[in-house]
């Protein structure tokens, strides 16, 4: 037989709707953790509910990752706005009408091709982009590629 009316309208004025004193049945307290917080101890049988008996596709960590080895980039519209400051500090040279930066000195190992360049610059680096090679030889420079 079903109810005739919801305990929630019954309880009406009842401050806490029987749950006892100072809010329980309120707030976060009652969750017993959020996430996957409690899975392999108060919170078990909802774990093998969810993975059909199956613990370990949710727990723990699984499989190894490899770390790829870090390169410092550089762009050729950077590049064309560090030239001044570089020649200020000495870190570049000219030869006849070329300024010569040798990149891996600087600390980078690729030069990227985003931006444009107007100064014909020989650029020693480790790695370049085509896009790259192409605007320096547009603007009168070249790249050379260091091992």
């Amino acid at each position: 037989m079903r109810r005739r009316e919801k305990k929630s309208r019954k309880l009406r004025g009842w401050r806490t709707h029987s749950w006892g004193r100072v809010g329980q049945h309120r707030s976060r307290g009652q969750r017993g953790g959020g996430g996957k917080i409690g899975l392999l101890k108060h919170k078990k049988s909802l774990l093998l509910k969810i993975t059909n008996g199956e613990l370990y596709p949710l727990i723990g960590k699984h499989g190894f990752y490899r770390p790829s080895p870090k390169v410092n980039v550089i762009n050729v519209g950077d590049l064309n706005g560090l030239i001044d400051s570089l020649m200020r500090r000495n870190l570049i040279k000219m030869e006849g009408d070329k300024y010569v930066i040798d990149l891996t000195q600087l600390g980078y190992g690729k030069l990227l091709g985003e931006g444009k360049i107007k100064k014909p610059v020989v650029v020693k680096v480790k790695a370049a982009s085509a896009r790259a090679i192409k605007a320096i030889k547009e603007a009168g420079g070249e790249v050379l590629i260091v091992q």
